[in-house]
């Protein structure tokens, strides 16, 4: 969430960044709303340092044995005063919170330009594409041959989107979950989380998929309970409400959990096989740390979740979004896409965000200076460390071999267990 303090000093610098993110808001409707809601609770202070006072003095006039029932009927008539300004004043913040939580973050001065896709910036690509003496099958083709999964089994227990996996194929599966956390527990030293999935409101608020985004959330009505889209909503929770020593950041977690999302703005995309699915599996990396060092985090992040990648031997490119085309929270987001041969395109595995103090704001989680004692909003980052149906796509699809089989490099293979499928 956007610091009302800071659109009171730079209306017009938040309206412009804004802008850049595609948003054309009513900045002097903020402010006139946050003007009237703060000359309300000023008029409600009076009123009830008024009732204080009169009350002290209503109870001094008792004690003297004097009549204090004209001050106790004024008293009455103050308490409605009160009352009455309570109600406005309510009315007012709830107004202006609606407002302040479906504001986008700010992009980061480095952030490139742009209204979409096209405006990213490739940063750095590693690996080559491999090259085939046939023509390479697609996943779908491969999984179906080598009954790896099956859609249309899936489809009579949850519909299209939802992948039942068989075999080999539910193998190296769990077989990539598993890599994956050693990977970021032995390497990197993260402390691993095994979340809930099922989240109450006002954590999918602190992360930003509410209230904006609720259509794409799967929820359960009875209860009020959202599932989880990412890990990153229940691990970026775990410190709401709370106020964190500075010597224990940063503080550097890893989860894994199936995620849920309706992909309500799916229609006209490619959602064939495993491209683009409700429910998959994905290991999540979330960061607690200063604000300095934030933007230097987000690079050793990205560097992190490339490792996948380069363990398994899969090219790939790194891309810095643009303006128009980052996510509602982030304030500057690096893409992972990994090379899909079979399907011949570049296939996103990652996205690794700084949100700045966007979601520490929202859910009040904060750290303590050592230096100072000040207790101060820190910075979140988080990204996918990686998720898995397209990696599943780029594996399978980069080491088939003609006769439709698939055949693993030993490092390879020995990071997943796995060496040949036929």
């Amino acid at each position: 969430m956007i610091s009302i303090n800071e659109i009171r000093r730079n209306p017009n610098n938040i309206k412009e960044a804004l802008f850049k993110k595609g948003e054309l808001i009513d900045i002097d409707h903020i402010i006139q709303l946050d003007e009237s809601h703060r000359k309300v609770q000023f008029s409600l202070d009076e009123k009830r340092a008024e009732r204080n006072r009169v009350s002290d003095e209503i109870g001094q006039t008792k004690k003297e044995g004097g009549n204090a029932d004209e001050a106790i009927e004024d008293m009455r008539k103050v308490g409605n005063d009160i009352k009455s300004l309570e109600e406005e004043e309510n009315t007012l913040k709830e107004s202006l919170l609606h407002i302040l939580l479906r504001l986008p973050n700010l992009p980061h001065e480095s952030v490139p330009e742009g209204n979409d896709e096209t405006a990213n910036v490739e940063i750095r690509q590693w690996g080559k594409k491999p090259n085939y003496s046939f023509d390479p099958k697609t996943h779908t083709d491969l999984g179906e041959s080598l009954n790896l999964f099956d859609f249309k089994r899936s489809s009579k227990l949850s519909g299209s989107g939802f992948p039942l996996y068989i075999g080999l194929g539910a193998k190296l599966e769990r077989a990539l979950l598993s890599f994956m956390l050693d990977h970021h527990i032995e390497e990197y030293g993260c402390t691993e989380i095994f979340p809930p999935v099922l989240l109450r409101r006002s954590a999918m608020t602190t992360t930003g998929q509410l209230p904006k985004f609720e259509e794409d959330m799967y929820h359960t009505k009875v209860d009020d309970l959202y599932l989880a889209p990412t890990a990153e909503v229940p691990v970026t929770n775990i410190y709401r409400d709370e106020i964190i020593d500075e010597k224990d950041l940063p503080i550097n977690l890893v989860a894994y959990s199936p995620c849920f999302r309706r992909e309500a703005g799916s229609y006209g995309k490619d959602t064939r096989g495993l491209l683009r699915v409700h429910q998959f599996n994905k290991v999540e990396l979330v960061k607690f740390v200063t604000p300095e060092s934030s933007y230097n985090e987000l690079e050793s992040l990205t560097r992190q979740a490339e490792s996948i990648l380069q363990a398994l031997g899969l090219h790939y490119r790194v891309l810095s979004l643009s303006t128009g085309d980052l996510s509602f929270s982030a304030a500057k987001c690096y893409d992972i896409e990994v090379w899909a041969p079979g399907e011949g395109k570049w296939l996103e595995v990652s996205s690794c965000s700084n949100f700045e103090s966007f979601q520490a704001r929202r859910g009040e989680i904060r750290y303590r200076s050592e230096e100072t004692r000040k207790v101060d909003y820190l910075h979140t980052l988080n990204g996918s460390g990686v998720a898995t149906p397209r990696l599943f796509v780029a594996l399978i699809e980069t080491y088939q071999q003609e006769d439709g089989s698939i055949l693993f490099p030993d490092d390879v293979a020995d990071y997943l267990g796995i060496k040949e499928i036929c």
